[in-house]
């Protein structure tokens, strides 16, 4: 096969290959679409709420099928008892927060979806990690990390802006409050 010009690809036919390193800007911009960031935090603080509920809901009903689970294994399914509550809170996060929604059951009751920074919805293992990172953050460095929240322009928290992601208003409650 012979390598002549009209052979090669041309640099405008040539398709990237793997990731996609171009600069993005922001998706949401609080000076331009302050409707995305509109009483925010309250509803936030309340969604975390409800899916703490959820959680402690999932979490005995995991424990006690483990504990039922336990008989019938001998006591060997008792072992699960130190992993259950981080494998429903994780799998809760990841579940919820990577569905179509993009949003966990306490942020869909309060218009909320959580977001990338560059407006792309949240992968499972994404959520996981933004779910762990939120626990270690809050965990080693006190509660008071989360008034970031109050100074930052996005209402992001610490471990908003060390994943990259933004909690926005759904755009049902955008819409309503543009109109």
């Amino acid at each position: 096969m012979t390598n002549t010009p009209d052979s090669r690809a041309k640099d405008s036919d040539m398709k990237p290959i793997g990731f996609d390193t171009g600069a993005r800007s922001h998706a949401y911009d609080p000076v331009t679409q302050p409707e995305y960031f509109e009483d925010l935090l309250g509803r936030r603080m309340m969604a975390f709420l409800v899916d703490v509920i959820a959680v402690t809901f999932l979490f005995f009903v995991s424990v006690s099928l483990i504990f039922i689970l336990g008989f019938v294994t001998f006591g060997l399914a008792w072992l699960m008892f130190g992993i259950v509550f981080p494998l429903v809170a994780l799998g809760y996060s990841a579940w919820t927060m990577s569905s179509p929604p993009s949003a966990t059951l306490g942020m869909r009751l309060f218009d909320l979806e959580i977001r990338t920074w560059y407006g792309a919805r949240m992968t499972g293992l994404l959520g996981a990690f933004h779910t762990l990172l939120f626990y270690f953050s809050v965990s080693i460095l006190t509660p008071f990390i989360l008034l970031l929240a109050l100074f930052d322009g996005r209402k992001r928290c610490l471990h908003d802006m060390l994943m990259g992601t933004v909690i926005v208003n759904n755009e049902v409650r955008a819409k309503l409050q543009r109109g």
